[in-house]
C-alpha cells in the first residue's frame, strides 16, 4: 500500500505523536509499504511532504486564504483570536495539501482531529481515510484557554471540531477505553466508528540505546549521585503535565527524607517558571533541569523511580519507556493512565493534583527497595509483551484494509442507488 501519515502539527517535534509516526513509518516500510509524512514545517512557515522534500510556503497561500475569507461574512466566533488563528491555519494546511497532491495514496492516516477534518474536505475519491486521535483536543483547550469574553466561542469551536474530526474518517483509532468513552458519551461519536488499539513501540531499539551516551554536545554529563536515589520525569514542561504539582510534592518529601534527587528532562513554555519555583522553594540542590536530551534510555537506566503527574493524558510514550526499562512508575489517575498502570502491581497511582498522595507514593518507593524492584520487574514483564510493535502495527494494517473495504462498499452502494 501507499500510505500517507499526516498531522496538523509541526514535524519533527518533541512529543509522542512524532515518535509514533516515525516508528510506524519504519515498521510499515519493513513490511513492504510505501510511506510518506505530511505536516507543517518549522514555525508553521510551510507545509511539506517530509521525506520527498516537497513543500508549499505559507506566504504563498496566506493571500489566497485571506481573499477567500474576505468573500464570505466572518463567522461570529472569529471574534475569538484562537478560533480565527486555528481556522486560518487549517485553510492554509488544506490548500497546501491539495497542491502537494493526495491522489496516489491508498490510505491517508491522520494523527489529530484538525488534519482529519481538513484532509477529509479536500482529499480525492481514491484514498481511504483512517484517523488516530492521540488525546482529546477539546478537553485540552478547555484547560488551556484563558478566561476572556470570547473564550466560550473557542470551547464551542473545539467541541464541534472534536466531533467532526472523530467522524470524518472511515475508521477512527483511539488508544484506550477512556478516550472512546469521551467520544461516544460526550461528543456522540458512533461506537462503530471507533477502534481501540494501543500503540505499538519499538522496544528492541529503545533497549539497545540504554548504554549509548548523549550525542548532544555542550551538555553537562549526567552523573548519578552515589548516596541518593533518582526520581525521573521526562516530557514537555507545560501546565497539563502537572510538573508544578510534582515540585510541591517534593517540598513535602524533603521534610521527610533527603536521600533523593529529581531529574526533570524536557522543554516547554513552563520551564523557566518551574526552575524559579524550585529555587524559591529551596529545592535548587534537589531538582535538576536538563532540558532536551537524546539519551532518555540511559537516563532511565540510571534512575530508580519514574513519575508522571499529568492533569490530562492519553497514552504517553514516556510511561511505556519507563515500563520496558523496568522502572516502577508513579502516575496520576488522569485520562488513560490507569489503563497503563495497575496500582500496586506495575506502579502506583495518585489522584491528579493530589500533592500529599503523590508525596506518600514517592516516600513508599524510596523507603522499600524490594517493593520498588518488584513493581519495576512486573512493569517490564507486562510492557515487553503488551507494547509489541509487531502486534500493534499488524492491527493498524488490518484497520487500513477494513477502511479500504468499507470505502468501496459505500461507493458501490451509492452507485447501486444511483442506477436504481
Amino acid at each position: 500500500m501507499k500510505i500517507l501519515l499526516a498531522t496538523f502539527w509541526i514535524i519533527p517535534h518533541v512529543g509522542g505523536v512524532w515518535n509514533y509516526m516515525g516508528q510506524l513509518k519504519k515498521k510499515l516500510e519493513s513490511l513492504g509499504h510505501e510511506v510518506d509524512l505530511l505536516g507543517y514545517g518549522e514555525g508553521n512557515n510551510y507545509v511539506y511532504i517530509v521525506n520527498e522534500h516537497r513543500k508549499v510556503e505559507r506566504g504563498q497561500l496566506l493571500p489566497l486564504v485571506n481573499e477567500k475569507l474576505n468573500e464570505q461574512p466572518f463567522p461570529a466566533n472569529y471574534a475569538d483570536p484562537v478560533v480565527k488563528y486555528c481556522e486560518i491555519e487549517s485553510r492554509i494546511y488544506e490548500l497546501a495539501a491539495s497542491y502537494l497532491g493526495l491522489e496516489k495514496y491508498d490510505v491517508i492516516h491522520t494523527q489529530d482531529v484538525i488534519s482529519t477534518a481538513c484532509l477529509n474536505r479536500i482529499k480525492p475519491k481514491g484514498p481511504a481515510l483512517v484517523a488516530t486521535l492521540h488525546g482529546c483536543v477539546a478537553h485540552e483547550m478547555r484547560l488551556q484557554l484563558n478566561t476572556s469574553p470570547t473564550s466560550y466561542m473557542s470551547q464551542a469551536y473545539f467541541d464541534k471540531l472534536e466531533y467532526v474530526g472523530a467522524t470524518s474518517a472511515n475508521f477512527t483509532i483511539v488508544a484506550n477505553e477512556w478516550l472512546k468513552n469521551i467520544l461516544t458519551n460526550e461528543f456522540h461519536v458512533p461506537a462503530e466508528q471507533l477502534k481501540v488499539l494501543h500503540y505499538g513501540y519499538d522496544t528492541k531499539t529503545f533497549l539497545k540505546r540504554m548504554n549509548e551516551k548523549s550525542s548532544i554536545q555542550l551538555q553537562r554529563p549526567v552523573d548519578r549521585p552515589v548516596d541518593k536515589k533518582v526520581i525521573l520525569y521526562t516530557g514537555r514542561l507545560v501546565e497539563l503535565k502537572g510538573v508544578h504539582h510534582l515540585i510541591s510534592a517534593l517540598i513535602q518529601l524533603k521534610e521527610i527524607r533527603n536521600d533523593w534527587v529529581c531529574w526533570i528532562v524536557g522543554e516547554g513554555e513552563k520551564q523557566a517558571e518551574l526552575q524559579v519555583q524550585s529555587k524559591e522553594l529551596g529545592l535548587g540542590d534537589d531538582i535538576f533541569f536538563f532540558g532536551k536530551r537524546d539519551d532518555i534510555p540511559q537516563m532511565l537506566s540510571n534512575s530508580d523511580i519514574f513519575v508522571l503527574p499529568s492533569l490530562l493524558e492519553n497514552q504517553p510514550l514516556s510511561v511505556i519507556e519507563a515500563q520496558i526499562t523496568g522502572k516502577p512508575v508513579i502516575v496520576s489517575d488522569a485520562g488513560g493512565l490507569p489503563e497503563m498502570v495497575e496500582h500496586g502491581v506495575t506502579g502506583l497511582i495518585s489522584p491528579a493534583g493530589d500533592i500529599k498522595k503523590l508525596c506518600n507514593n514517592l516516600d513508599i518507593l524510596l523507603e522499600n527497595k524490594t517493593y520498588r524492584k518488584e513493581l519495576g520487574s512486573n512493569a517490564k514483564n507486562w510492557g515487553m509483551t503488551h507494547w509489541s510493535l509487531d502486534s500493534g502495527v499488524k492491527k493498524v494494517v488490518n484497520v487500513y484494509k477494513n477502511a479500504i473495504s468499507k470505502k468501496r462498499m459505500v461507493e458501490e452502494n451509492v452507485l447501486t442507488d444511483y442506477i436504481q
